[in-house]
């Protein structure tokens, strides 16, 4: 559980530092959760800064429309931000179960 909270800490200093800044707000506003169902545990990022109702990382990921008929296409910084996490959740994962 630990390694998880280690893994969940370095992601949002990942994401926090690969997020377009315009205002701050959804660069500052990265955050995670870890949760254990039955055998298994799940670590998610979150991040509050919600516009319209909307979550603001979404658009700048994907794209989206503007108020005048335009489009905003989308920037892929969550996925590339968080392959060397995950890269080193594998290798502290692989480390416990070779050691025992």
């Amino acid at each position: 559980m630990g390694v998880l909270h280690e893994i969940g800490k370095e992601g949002v200093a990942a994401l926090s530092a690969a997020t377009p800044m315009e205002t701050g707000l959804a660069k500052s506003s990265w955050g995670y959760e870890v949760e254990h169902k039955g055998s298994g545990y799940t670590v998610y990022w979150t991040n509050s800064d919600i516009e319209n109702g909307f979550p603001v990382v979404i658009m700048i990921q994907y794209g989206h429309g503007t108020g005048t008929g335009g489009y905003v296409k989308g920037q892929d910084f969550i996925n590339p931000a968080l392959k060397p996490v995950f890269d080193n959740l594998s290798r502290k994962m692989w480390k416990a179960v070779i050691s025992g």
